[in-house]
């Protein structure tokens, strides 16, 4: 379950005309990673433009982040929506991540689903296969962001490659799931506490939930999630990656954890 590595990404782009959330300027600075919304939840083209160019000139990696069409809801509001429609949805906004990376001479390293529509996806089949069809269809080198789950079991089933996230401001529950955010605990607001639980699930492959048990993850911290719109969100970053330095452990790329990995794995 431990590892000497683990990706740090952020939400981005999530701004939208003359409206600003999180500071992705700051941010830019604690990631390895990216989530960037696609403007469907979140964000619109200048903002994707900027963000995108900023990461590839900081050498972060590049991930899509496409959510229901909700901007009011900041995509945390359950949609009904057909499998169809989700799967069309998915890839629209892929393909409009893409359109900016390839300009700015990037490549979208993962997809990230956010909000309702990625936790939903764990838990409901018609999720998990729309998202995982359109990933496939347009690019099956793309790595999904999960927790366990059908997401990820829909992933395996079309030889998509799978990157387990830790969600580090997030309170858990004792089936090593995050609970509600409304949920007593649910968002973390002490810096200190979110690098001391990062370090201990990245090593330990534990959580400390919200009535203080210790119990198992269930699953690899490959990447570990600071959301973009936590109003402590630079301190929080800044505590996770002081812990992870001071622990040993290896803040880089999505890519290169999942190298670490199979390595790891080769070498037994």
């Amino acid at each position: 379950m431990a590892t000497a590595s683990v990706a740090v990404v952020a939400d981005l782009g999530e701004s939208y005309g003359n409206y600003t959330i999180g500071d992705d300027e700051a941010l830019l600075g604690l990631v390895t990673a990216s989530n960037i919304a696609c403007g469907f939840h979140a964000g619109d083209p200048r903002v994707i433009d900027r963000t995108v160019a900023e990461c590839v000139k900081r050498g972060i990696e590049l991930g899509a982040h496409p959510g229901y069409p909700d901007l009011v809801g900041f995509g945390r509001r359950l949609i009904e929506a057909s499998e169809e429609e989700i799967r069309t949805d998915v890839l629209y906004q892929i393909g409009a991540l893409d359109a900016f990376a390839r300009v700015h001479g990037g490549t979208i390293s993962h997809v990230a689903p956010h909000g309702r529509m990625g936790s939903i996806a764990q838990t409901d089949a018609k999720h998990a296969r729309a998202i995982t069809d359109a990933i496939a269809a347009y690019d099956p080198s793309y790595i999904v962001i999960c927790q366990n789950g059908l997401l990820a079991e829909e992933s395996r089933k079309r030889d998509l490659q799978v990157g387990y996230v830790f969600l580090a401001d997030r309170g858990y529950g004792v089936d090593g799931m995050p609970v509600a955010r409304s949920h007593p605990g649910g968002l973390l607001h002490d810096p200190e506490e979110i690098g001391r639980r990062v370090v201990q699930v990245v090593t330990e492959g534990t959580v400390v939930t919200v009535d203080g048990e210790t119990v198992p993850l269930g699953h690899d911290a490959d990447v570990v999630l600071l959301h973009g719109d936590h109003p402590e969100v630079l301190a929080n970053g800044t505590a996770l990656r002081a812990a992870l330095d001071g622990s040993g452990v290896r803040a880089t790329g999505l890519q290169e954890v999942l190298a670490d990995k199979r390595a790891a794995v080769a070498a037994r």
